[in-house]
């Protein structure tokens, strides 16, 4: 009895000393990585300042111009304060103090702050897409960047099942030496805000090619809007947890934040390049293709396709060819070694095999593929071709094939560490494979982290990869607008850049640009006109300058009253008066102007619907002409007119000051 009795007090100190050193235990002070040095915030406004700290400790925030703001951390640690902030100025200093800790923030403008986001034609840096989607001119602009009081950060690509609150990403002075990583289209906004306002600017980019607007989007707004419901049903918390238990079975590292990071990462998987190794019980594709297209577990990740090929003749060298490329990046090893190796979706691989790696019969090609999002794979046949006698054998066809890692959000899973774990996925995981098109995931893990730093507006380039659901993108991206202006709990300006003319072959893209054209019903937000920088086969257009100009006319005019002409022309209404209909626009400047009077763009129809090219003609006052008035030969009762409706046309109709108009239809 009395030897329980002293276990039991001894039980009693133990855990009394466990609870006192547990509550003793600093929690260390720490910021969103939003808040750091060269970061930029918005001026004359009360700025959030956000990060962690033990629970119920007091917080100091102050800004070196004079301002100090006090809170205290909630019962879990997490405090929001809001900082004063004067007029554009700096260098300054943010001191943030707890009781015991004290973080300095060095070098801190405060000036203009824009939210920049989208898919690739927003996320396309300075330099372009090299080697074949450069941006006009790149070298000398790279060269030429040196703005000290430009800033960009770059949020990391991140998708989320679920809202998360931290990013990942840096505040950068632009220069030379960075700026080529810089998105073009914010880079050409900031520099004309700054040169014109002569203030600091600080662009946050959020963006990630090739993906629809759905994922940009909070699980509520997309809720509210009745779409994709059986999506938010796999969202369903109780289904997260099942899926995300299962994957914490499988060791993680740290996904690389850029494409050259993936070159280091070791992900130890170089056992798949050995010639020896049993790949037996892998899965036969029978055609080395894109990933989605084979079974996976995420869309996004790791992959090697191996195969055994019979060469008798190496007398000779080879080389294999994939004219369209692989996406992302890949290493190519025969018979163990590396012969080959390529960062770029959109660049044609062709890979020199040197004869004295060869053996006479059977050979080991292996193919190790990254995709870090969108479709990802092999874009097109692979062939084999011999150097000396120029034969060539497809070997396309039966590659084993297995996805040995994969991108959860900002982890990247060794699925090849735990065979038995992913053999037995839950029920379901073929829908939970979440990859940057799933609706509400980039919104989760890339806006919602970035919320509420300050903003004076956001400029958005998307659009194209929801080209065919032109109806109900323009449900979606008012919906959108309206989303992060509750979320921020601001009414800010929204600019948006109308998808250019490209030929995606199904004609359906005009009507994806009308949408955007008739979303500007929405309040305080403007379109960047683009009908005159389309290229035919190439989606990223390299002349960004005017795209950022444009944006930056805007914003100009709307937001800081600057007597510029700002848009192109937009439809207005019509008129029929026999033969003949006339187009009235708004934001004409000074007048219209046609560059050409008999290939003018414009069409109309009877009641048939049967649209022929139509002469146009500039009404109005002969200097200030504000309509256009059609007519052809052949409809003698016209009922309806469109302008530009093509996937790519290079568009005719400006006005006085070089803007072009947008493509319509009255239909």
């Amino acid at each position: 009895m009395i030897k329980t009795t002293i276990n039991r007090v001894i039980c009693i100190i133990s855990l009394l000393f466990f609870i006192s050193c547990a509550e003793s235990e600093n929690i260390e002070l720490s910021l969103n990585p939003l808040f750091s040095d060269h970061m930029v915030l918005q001026q004359k406004g009360d700025v959030a300042v956000w990060g962690a700290a033990n629970p119920m400790e007091k917080i100091s925030v102050s800004g070196s111009w004079g301002e100090e703001i006090t809170g205290t951390a909630n019962a879990s640690g997490k405090w929001q304060l809001k900082l004063p902030t004067p007029k554009a100025g700096g260098p300054f200093q943010v001191i943030i103090a707890a009781e015991n800790q004290t973080i300095t923030l060095k070098d801190v403008l405060i000036g203009e702050v824009w939210l920049a986001s989208g898919q690739s034609n927003m996320e396309m840096p300075l330099e372009g897409f090299l080697p074949k989607e450069p941006v006009n001119n790149y070298k000398e602009e790279v060269s030429n960047a040196n703005y000290d009081q430009i800033r960009y950060f770059n949020v990391t690509r991140a998708i989320e099942a679920s809202p998360v609150d931290t990013s990942i990403g840096q505040w950068n002075v632009t220069n030379s030496d960075n700026a080529n990583k810089f998105s073009a289209t914010g880079y050409f906004f900031a520099r004309r805000l700054h040169k014109e306002l002569g203030v600091p600017v600080g662009i946050i980019t959020s963006t990630w090619g090739g993906t629809p607007i759905e994922s940009w989007m909070s699980k509520e707004k997309i809720k509210s809007l009745a779409e994709f419901p059986k999506v938010l049903e796999t969202l369903k918390e109780e289904n997260i947890s099942v899926f995300t238990d299962w994957y914490a079975k499988f060791n993680a590292k740290n996904t690389p934040a850029t494409l050259e990071d993936w070159t280091t990462i070791d992900l130890e998987d170089a056992v798949f390049s050995s010639p020896d190794f049993d790949d037996s019980k892998w899965t036969t594709a029978e055609t080395a293709a894109m990933v989605e297209d084979l079974p996976i577990v995420l869309a996004d990740g790791v992959y090697w396709f191996r195969k055994s090929i019979m060469i008798n003749d190496i007398s000779s060298d080879y080389t294999i060819n994939i004219a369209d490329g692989i996406d992302d990046m890949d290493d190519f090893f025969v018979n163990g070694e590396k012969v080959g190796s390529t960062i770029g979706y959109n660049t044609p691989r062709e890979y020199t095999i040197p004869k004295a790696v060869l053996t006479k019969g059977e050979n080991s090609f292996a193919f190790r593929v990254v995709d870090t999002g969108g479709g990802g794979g092999f874009m097109s046949e692979l062939n084999l071709v011999n150097t000396t006698s120029a034969e060539k054998t497809n070997i396309s066809k039966n590659w084993q094939f297995r996805q040995t890692a994969g991108i959860k959000g900002s982890k990247l899973l060794l699925f090849n560490k735990n065979q038995v774990a992913l053999e037995n996925p839950p029920a379901g995981i073929e829908s939970y494979s979440l990859n940057s098109h799933t609706p509400t995931v980039l919104y989760n893990g890339m806006i919602n982290p970035i919320i509420p730093y300050n903003i004076k507006g956001a400029i958005w380039y998307q659009g194209e990869s929801n080209v065919g659901r032109a109806e109900q993108y323009l449900k979606l991206f008012p919906g959108m607008i309206e989303d992060w202006r509750e979320r921020w709990n601001s009414d800010f300006p929204f600019y948006f850049v109308q998808i250019a003319p490209f030929t995606y072959g199904n004609e359906l893209s005009p009507a994806l640009r009308d949408a955007q054209r008739k979303s500007l019903k929405t309040p305080k937000t403007g379109m960047a006109i683009v009908m005159d920088i389309g290229l035919p086969k190439s989606i990223h257009p390299g002349n960004k300058q005017d795209v950022g100009l444009r944006l930056a006319q805007l914003a100009l005019a709307n937001d800081y009253n600057k007597n510029i002409i700002a848009s192109g022309p937009l439809y207005k209404g019509h008129t029929i008066a026999g033969s003949k209909i006339s187009i009235d626009f708004d934001h004409v400047g000074s007048g219209l102007r046609l560059k050409s009077t008999e290939i003018s763009a414009f069409e109309i129809a009877g009641i048939d619907k049967k649209f022929v090219p139509a002469k146009a003609i500039i009404t109005g006052d002969a200097v200030n002409g504000n309509s256009v008035e059609l007519s052809a030969k052949g409809i003698s009762e016209p009922k309806y007119a469109r302008y530009a409706w093509k996937d790519y046309i290079v568009g005719t109709l400006f006005n006085q000051e070089g803007l072009p108009a947008s493509s319509f239809t009255t239909e």
